[in-house]
């Protein structure tokens, strides 16, 4: 392995358990080497630090994978899929096959992650460091998961890159077993759900929203529920199988709102009773607004990118817009659930974004739950840009 010397403020940062080495005057200093390669991180005396995966063209220059010296093999990858493993005995996974079986930083194997569905898993890689892994890590996979299939899904930069040089939304493909069926249906707290493991960023549901739809369930009988940005409707399903008295679901794609009926229908619910909204989510809240609508309880998780500029959003300033506009169709007593995945906005920040909203809308929230990602999407105390999910639910006016 070659010696690549860091600086020390890199020698604190790998000193205090962080995973990331970032561009600096040091790493520009390093021996010319390919990506994928394993470097050993030393410092001025030539003192062995951590053994890292080479990607020079990245801002994240090198990723920890050990601080012993190693060399990556199948047998060193299958230890690291086991404790991942062993770590989900942790989760609350009854009545669920849909979660994440591996979590990048959080599990040691920085820049990859493995998502279950059903029978079959979903790897997707942050950094082309691991691309000429991809055999090695497929094997390892293979052997300690034994899914009937394995997708790799495209990074966000991939799939831009891709639709401008071609009109497709199969962002992920087959690389090794059986391809799924389409759509395939699994399992989240005894709910069903339709995925797509090939189309689209997403495969229609977040997994790391488990846990707050199951606090979200336990608060929503006999309201009036509005869920914006509905998406697939995974939020939606949930109230109304909790015994809300009508659902109304909001999404600028109507190919999604589709999905989301069938969503209803199979978990017995008639979509019927409920209502969906094709539209952009601020114009139709002023619709609303006009037309004197309220509800008990307004639900807002927003997409943190998109590829299409009709629905674009932005967590800073977007985020109090929305309370603003939401405020004047919420109950007094009711419910204002929110969330963000947006790693690079704190918790801190988010509830200033709450707080601006209220105060423009003239109202008051009373913050009386937070949460962020469940058990399966572990997050090391060393590694805090990894605590990236924020779930608030707050009262207005009471």
């Amino acid at each position: 392995m070659k010696k690549c010397h860091v600086g020390p403020e890199t020698i604190r940062m790998l000193e205090l358990g962080h995973p990331w080495v970032l561009s600096d005057r040091y790493t520009k200093q390093w021996p010319v080497g390919e990506s994928g390669e394993l470097i050993a991180l030393v410092d001025d005396k030539n003192h062995h630090l951590a053994t890292a995966l080479y990607d020079p063209k990245d801002r994240i220059v090198a990723r920890v994978l050990d601080h012993n010296k190693i060399q990556l093999t199948v047998e060193w990858l299958e230890k690291k899929l086991l404790q991942a493993k062993l770590l989900r005995l942790h989760a609350r996974l009854d009545e669920t096959d849909a979660y994440r079986w591996l979590n990048s930083e959080g599990d040691g194997l920085p820049g990859v992650t493995i998502d279950r569905y059903g029978d079959y898993v979903m790897l997707q890689l942050y950094t082309s460091g691991w691309d000429i892994h991809l055999d090695l890590l497929t094997t390892a996979v293979q052997k300690v998961f034994q899914p009937k299939g394995i997708y790799r899904k495209l990074r966000p930069q991939e799939t831009r890159a891709l639709e401008a040089k071609r009109r497709t939304k199969e962002y992920s493909h087959l690389i090794a077993g059986k391809p799924a069926p389409v759509p395939l249906q699994v399992q989240e707290n005894g709910l069903n759900f339709l995925v797509d493991l090939r189309e689209g960023l997403n495969t229609g549901l977040f997994p790391d929203q488990r846990r707050n739809r199951q606090e979200f369930s336990a608060r929503v009988a006999g309201k009036r529920v509005l869920n914006l940005f509905a998406f697939t409707g995974a939020f939606s399903v949930v109230a109304a199988a909790s015994g809300a008295q009508k659902v109304t679901s909001v999404d600028v794609s109507a190919k999604y709102l589709d999905i989301a009926r069938e969503n209803f229908s199979i978990n017995r619910i008639n979509p019927k009773r409920h209502e969906f909204v094709v539209g952009d989510v601020f114009t139709e809240l002023a619709k609303m607004q006009a037309q004197k609508r309220r509800f008990d309880v307004i639900l807002f998780d927003p997409p943190s990118f998109s590829t299409t500029s009709k629905s674009r959003f932005s967590t800073h300033g977007g985020t109090s817009k929305l309370v603003s506009a939401t405020m004047p169709l919420l109950e007094s007593g009711g419910l204002l659930i929110s969330s963000s995945n947006h790693q690079k906005v704190s918790m801190d920040d988010y509830m200033k974004e709450l707080r601006r909203g209220a105060l423009q809308s003239g109202d008051q929230l009373k913050t009386i739950f937070t949460s962020g990602q469940p058990e399966d999407f572990p997050c090391s105390v060393s590694f805090p840009e990894g605590r990236y999910l924020k779930f608030v639910i707050s009262v207005k006016n009471q």
